[in-house]
């Protein structure tokens, strides 16, 4: 396997997938951030915008990513490989953008514990997730490619917490909220924010592949 530098037009595959999980995780904190100061419609406006600006530029590497695809004769990795990696990635980046876009949508008012808390997992699995794609370029070496699995398991693990959250918080939403309509908007944020580990479970799984093949 060539882990070296590509097309120099194109740039690294590698560096690219890192420059991409860079802005997912400038997303996360900003949405984390946003959850935290929801109260003030000044620094929600802010955060918001801060969430769209990482979302667009994680977009712009996708594409780039994409024509590289094509445009390069050997790639480090199954150009399969390469495309499930970045699209999945993006997902991530566009599930933060969402629940923000939501939010705001649904005209929520007030953020509950479990928004925080499954806010706080979601910014977790979002620095796994850039950590685990920072290996990739060194999975040859054994005790990286382990690493790297590690990592992924970590993703695993978290995604599973924020589960047992979404599961709590349901049944507490179930029992406590009178509101119809109010309960339909938590249910909808609740999936949302949970989807986001969900996808970055599925990230992990497409690294754990390269990994498993590549190494």
């Amino acid at each position: 396997m060539l882990f070296g530098k590509l097309l120099p037009r194109e740039g690294n595959f590698f560096e690219m997938f890192n420059q991409h999980a860079e802005r997912i995780v400038e997303a996360a904190h900003a949405f984390a951030k946003l959850v935290a100061n929801y109260s003030d419609p000044d620094l929600r406006e802010k955060y918001n915008r801060e969430v769209d600006e990482a979302e667009g530029a994680a977009d712009r590497i996708t594409q780039e990513v994409n024509r590289a695809i094509h445009k390069t004769f050997i790639t480090p990795i199954d150009r399969e490989q390469i495309h499930s990696l970045i699209n999945t990635m993006d997902d991530v980046a566009d599930l933060i953008q969402d629940s923000a876009e939501t939010m705001a949508l649904y005209d929520v008012r007030n953020m509950t514990d479990e928004m925080r808390r499954l806010t706080e997992l979601s910014v977790k699995c979002c620095e796994r997730l850039k950590d685990a794609v920072k290996l990739l370029d060194r999975i040859a070496d054994p005790a990286t490619a382990e690493a790297a699995l590690k990592t992924c398991e970590e993703i695993d693990k978290l995604e599973s917490d924020a589960d047992r959250v979404m599961r709590s918080a349901m049944s507490r939403l179930f029992r406590e909220q009178p509101d119809v309509r109010e309960l339909i908007k938590l249910k909808a944020i609740y999936e949302l924010l949970e989807t986001i580990t969900d996808k970055c479970e599925d990230v992990a799984n497409v690294i754990e592949g390269i990994v498993l093949e590549n190494s």
